[in-house]
Formats: C-alpha cells, sequence, structure tokens
C-alpha cells in the first residue's frame, strides 16, 4: 500500500506511487467531452473511471454529508463520488477523487474543501483528492497537467462541442433508432488516436476534420418531420449533468422536441474574457491582458472555425461569443461574472434571435448568481421579446421529477400552439407576396 504523505498546509497529497496502484474517479458532467478528457488521462499513464451513476441514493449521500443549503451540484458532485466509493465495488484505499477547482468567487472553488470534510465525516480521510486547475493553487507529485495533455484537453472540447451540435440535431429525427449514438462514439475513438499520433492538434488539420464530421453526420437516415427545437440553459452542472437536470435532454426528446444546448467553448471563452476584463475594470498589469487576450483570440479563432463548417453543411451554426456579447448589451455588464454571469442570458438572447425562443433555464438551488441573471432576467426578457417562451425550472433534492416534467410539459404545449400559428400564419401569405 503506498504511503500517505502530507503536504504542509495538511492535506493528504497524491504521490507518484499512488498514480500507478490507484484508481482515479471523475464525475461526469459532459458524456462526450468528459468521456475523451477520461481516454487522455488514461494515454498520460492513469488510471481513471468517469462515473456515470444515475439513482436516488446519490442525493441521499450527498445529504448525508453536506450541508443542505449548499448549492445543489456541491451535493450531487460529492455525493456521487463518495457513493462510489462506498458502492461501486472500489478498494477505498486504492482510489483518488478527481474535482475541478476554479479559485473564482463562485462556491464552486470551494467543493474540494466540502470533499475532504465529506470523506472526513464519513472515516475515508485516507482517501486523496486531486484538484484539477490551471491556476497553480494545489500541486501533487503524481499528478501533472503537462502543457501538451492541456492542448489536447482545449481540442477535445471544441471537437466535442461539434459533436454534440450536430448529434443534437440529427438525434431526434433519425430512422433507425441508434445510428447518432454509434457515430459519436466512433468520432471519440477516432480524435483520442489522432491525438496520440499528434493529429488533429492544429487549426487547418482541425479544420478539415470539423468538415468531415458534419459531412459524416449528415449521412445518417433521418425523416423530414419538423419539431419543436427548446433551448437549454442554466448553471453549467445541471445545464449538461444529466444526473444533475433529471435527463432533460431524453426526456425533451421524449416529448418530441430538438434539444438545442449551447456548448462549453463559450463559458470557457468567457471566463478568460473574465481575466480580460479585471484588468480593464479594476486595474492590473498590461502583460497579463495581452496574454490572455492572446489566448482568448485563439479560442475564438478556432470557434469561429467550428461556425464554418456547420455553416457550409445543412446544420444550424451557433453565433460567435463576440455576437452574444454584443446581445448582451444593455441587459448586464461585462462585472457580472459570478457562476455564469451575463453569459448566461446572453445565450437566452443568442437562441431567442437564432430561432428558438422556447427555453428550459435549469435552475440549481442555492446558486445566487444563477437566480440572478437566469430566473431573474426572464421578464425583461419577454418584455423585450413577447414570443419569448422561457421556464426556469428548480433542481434541488426536494424537487419531484414529475413537478419539473410537468411544467415543462406546460412550456412545450404552449411553443407548440405557437408553432401552429406561425405555420397558419404563413399558409394565408399569397405566394410571390413582400413578407
Amino acid at each position: 500500500m503506498a504511503e500517505l504523505v502530507y503536504a504542509k498546509d495538511g492535506r493528504l497529497l497524491f504521490t507518484k506511487e499512488m498514480k500507478e496502484e490507484y484508481t482515479l474517479l471523475m464525475p461526469q458532467m459532459l458524456p462526450v467531452h468528459f468521456g475523451m478528457f477520461r481516454k487522455l488521462l488514461e494515454l498520460e499513464g492513469y488510471k481513471v473511471d468517469m462515473l456515470n451513476t444515475n439513482h436516488r441514493g446519490i442525493i441521499d449521500e450527498g445529504l448525508k454529508y453536506v450541508h443542505n443549503d449548499t448549492c445543489y451540484p456541491a451535493l450531487l458532485v460529492i455525493g456521487q463520488l463518495i457513493d462510489a466509493v462506498k458502492h461501486g465495488g472500489y478498494d477505498p484505499h486504492k482510489v483518488a477523487l478527481l474535482i475541478t477547482q476554479t479559485g473564482g468567487g463562485c462556491r464552486a472553488s470551494n467543493y474540494i474543501h466540502l470533499l475532504r470534510k465529506a470523506l472526513i465525516k464519513a472515516g475515508m480521510e485516507y482517501i486523496p483528492v486531486i484538484s484539477v486547475n490551471l491556476s497553480g493553487m494545489e500541486k501533487n507529485p503524481g499528478w501533472t497537467l503537462t502543457l501538451p495533455l492541456i492542448r489536447k484537453m482545449i481540442y477535445a472540447m471544441m471537437y466535442g462541442d461539434l459533436i454534440v451540435n450536430v448529434a443534437n440535431q440529427v438525434r431526434p429525427y433519425e430512422i433507425t433508432k441508434g445510428d447518432t449514438d454509434q457515430m459519436v462514439e466512433a468520432w471519440e475513438d477516432r480524435l483520442i488516436d489522432g491525438f496520440q499520433a499528434g493529429k488533429g492538434m492544429s487549426r487547418k488539420q482541425m479544420q478539415a476534420l470539423f468538415a468531415r464530421i458534419c459531412a459524416d453526420f449528415e449521412t445518417i437516415p433521418v425523416t423530414r418531420e419538423e419539431k419543436v427545437k427548446v433551448g437549454v440553459v442554466g448553471e453549467i452542472y445541471v445545464k449538461f449533468s444529466p444526473l444533475g437536470n433529471n435527463n432533460l435532454e431524453d426526456f425533451l426528446l421524449s416529448e418530441g422536441a430538438e434539444p438545442v444546448v449551447p456548448g462549453l467553448t463559450d463559458f470557457i471563452i468567457f471566463k478568460i474574457f473574465n481575466r480580460e476584463s479585471d484588468v480593464e475594470l479594476y486595474g492590473g498589469k498590461k502583460l497579463k491582458k495581452a496574454v490572455v487576450r492572446l489566448f482568448k483570440g485563439y479560442i475564438e479563432n478556432c470557434q469561429k472555425d467550428m461556425i464554418a463548417a456547420l455553416k457550409n453543411s445543412r446544420f444550424r451554426a451557433p453565433g460567435t461569443f463576440e455576437e452574444m456579447h454584443k446581445l448582451v448589451h444593455g441587459y448586464l455588464g461585462d462585472g457580472n461574472k459570478m457562476g455564469e454571469g451575463w453569459l448566461l442570458t446572453g445565450e437566452m438572447l443568442e437562441l431567442i434571435h437564432s430561432g428558438v425562443p422556447n427555453i428550459v433555464c435549469t435552475q440549481p438551488f442555492g446558486c445566487l448568481p444563477n437566480h440572478i441573471v437566469g430566473k431573474g432576467m426572464i421578464r425583461k426578457l419577454k418584455d423585450d421579446y413577447p414570443n419569448s417562451n422561457i421556464v426556469a425550472i428548480d433542481y434541488d433534492p426536494g424537487a419531484t421529477k414529475i413537478n419539473q416534467e410537468n411544467r415543462i410539459k406546460l412550456m412545450l404545449a404552449n411553443a407548440k400552439a405557437l408553432a401552429k400559428q406561425e405555420k397558419a400564419a404563413q399558409e394565408k401569405v399569397p405566394a410571390g407576396a413582400a413578407l
């Protein structure tokens, strides 16, 4: 058994010896993206399991070890990790837990401390917790985010966004159920194999792969049926995670809707942009601002490549980060950046402007910023865009799935009624008449 080594601040370290023997358990937020992240970590020599568990016991474990006033995503993530250690068939003395740490003002920065506190309460303080961060906040001898690995993860994020985008536009209409999921899995494996061979990690190669991904998904046979499109926004974990939103996308599919989920790339650009705007708002080193702007510009250019590939296919393309930033002017300032900040309002505006006025705003309990820039902005958006059809759905330990689904069904009924009215109005317009 690996020797337990502690840092000067008292935390248990993940050592090089542990890297050889231990299995890293990581929560799952985005199935496609995190699936590729897991494979990339395995190629670096880590043993990694991504947790896909989804049952009531996870919430019960979270309630047992996390204060019920803490934000719901923290309760879920910590509950899922502890449930896996207890009931996942692992040797608890041979596992380590992965959790992200941003260092920002959001309480997500404290999840790692809440997790360590929960492990002590559960009598499992011998389990190391690894902080996944880019700020050098916590370091471990057996864990290193190398620049090549970070680079691969950034590319995996953008490929993941494109795959999820086109998959969401095909899955509701596929003639043979499962075709889309098979294509997703095939491209995940193809991209990881390419990364290992040093391919797919330049803009020129990425542009070619973006086009090939779109072309491959276009080959999946689909119906010509028209379905109501429903945007999904909210706090990042509950927006993306099937565990966090009670399998919201599957429910929308079962109700005959097409889920439209803004990607992760905008969120990453938003976080980088905040470092730039901090210098403008509060002062700071111009060199830092220049470096941050350079990094942001590169990812924005990659995002534009993704958008160009979509526009050259039959698929709808989202707008750029810059376009979304312009849309939110007059609603929120750049200083609104806790949690999802102005980006959440920006995503709702982008959906409305792109012809998706039907929106589910996922609201996790205990997320104050999300309630302000999400639910708090809905009335203003409805005043400015009367045809917008937005419903805020609360997710917390006491919320029942049936209540959440019934509220979404009411929104969908309204969406379908509006779609019928618009279709009838269009049919009454004589051919060739000016619109």
